[in-house]
């Protein structure tokens, strides 16, 4: 599709950038998007994905040399979160929370934190982000988790749910309140927990209508002692912590969900041009050039925003919340709509298993729900044209 070549010519990646890249895509193409349906089907964890991808240290590029990766630009990084995406949206979600979890070690952590905890990510562990729980869900100041001091370690009790890779990751970034600060929203604190810890379960892992390959859990924590060593920052600098954390997974999000609009869009000019009805090709009729015209003109723009918030965050930008919500709006929203259509371009086909038009569809829905549901975004955005 020109359109697309144009604007990724305009990328200019680099040529270990393109290289990486075109590893991706083998990858992709050869494990990841063969193996999707049945991995669906069966909601079973796809280990050989993530053993490709560790293979070609996709999990160094965000993390710094000096404990183990190997950075790249953070426009980079999207890409590869939206070919995988394409491929497989559970792979996709798997492999970006591993992002999603550890960037705030990296942002906030002591070097003697990210000497002794970001090795095992680097080589390829998995990581997991617990912030949600059943009471806290886009209010996550609603939180009751609970972090007691107690000498040189942090005693944890609470539960969290819908938390990706909780019962296969090997470190999680846990979000609760000190126990010893009164104030509801400056309590709020973050710790790293290792894998194995005594005191942590998994009580549950939800059935899911799509993503149903990304293990998502209900987690929980009784009397767990961690070591002190292991909260980031000072108690209470949670909040800070966290919202300077969305600000990133929230473009990571709308890259993942420019995956599955891509993947619904080629779908559709695939069919478009093979399937005939009333002999002609479904892409001969006007109708639905003009849904595809409409469809792609949404994606370019989206594809576009996405790599303006990239070279935000490369450029060193301070303040890019608005731009992260955006991003993240528009992508999800774009997302369902593609896959919506991309249904009803395949007719009856579209609704069978037999296409993977149907698991675009459910896939697509969580990404306008999590990271903060697209209501939250649009308040955030709307809020900002208020004059103080």
């Amino acid at each position: 599709m020109k359109l697309f070549e144009q604007i990724d010519s305009a990328r200019g990646w680099l040529p270990e950038e393109q290289a990486l890249l075109d590893q991706v895509k083998r990858l992709v193409d050869e494990v990841i998007a063969p193996n999707a349906a049945a991995y669906d089907e069966a909601a079973t964890f796809p280990w050989p994905n993530i053993e490709g991808i560790n293979q070609i240290g996709l999990n160094g590029l965000f993390i710094p040399e000096a404990y183990g990766g190997v950075p790249m630009r953070f426009k980079l990084y999207l890409e590869i979160v939206s070919l995988i995406a394409a491929g497989c949206a559970s792979t996709g979600i798997i492999y970006a929370t591993n992002f999603h979890a550890m960037k705030p070690l990296i942002d906030f952590g002591s070097d003697e934190q990210k000497q002794r905890l970001l090795p095992a990510i680097a080589s390829g562990g998995l990581a997991s982000l617990a912030i949600t729980e059943s009471s806290a869900g886009s209010d996550a100041t609603g939180m009751t988790t609970r972090f007691t001091p107690d000498g040189d370690e942090v005693v944890i009790n609470g539960t969290k749910n819908f938390i990706t890779s909780g019962d296969v990751a090997d470190r999680i970034l846990l979000f609760g309140k000190w126990s010893e600060i009164e104030d509801s929203r400056q309590a709020i604190s973050v710790l790293v927990v290792e894998k194995d810890t005594p005191g942590f379960a998994v009580i549950s892992k939800e059935k899911k209508l799509g993503h149903n390959a990304s293990s998502t859990c209900a987690i929980g924590f009784d009397n767990m002692r961690v070591p002190r060593a292991n909260l980031l920052g000072a108690p209470g600098d949670g909040l800070k912590i966290l919202l300077a954390s969305l600000n990133k997974s929230r473009p990571s999000i709308a890259a993942h969900a420019r995956g599955i609009a891509r993947a619904a869009l080629e779908d559709m000019v695939d069919y478009g041009n093979e399937r005939v009805q009333s002999g002609k090709r479904v892409l001969d009729f006007q109708a639905n050039q003009f849904t595809l015209a409409d469809l792609a003109g949404e994606l370019a723009m989206v594809d576009r925003f996405i790599d303006y918030v990239a070279d935000l965050i490369d450029g060193g930008a301070a303040d890019f919340g608005l731009e992260a919500s955006l991003a993240k709006l528009r992508a999800s929203d774009l997302a369902m709509k593609m896959a919506i259509e991309c249904v009803q371009f395949h007719g009856g086909y579209g609704y069978c298993k037999e296409y993977r038009a149907e698991r675009l569809l459910r896939d697509a829905k969580i990404t306008q729900i999590w990271e903060g549901t697209n209501q939250v975004h649009r308040q955030l955005i709307g809020r900002s044209f208020l004059q103080k």
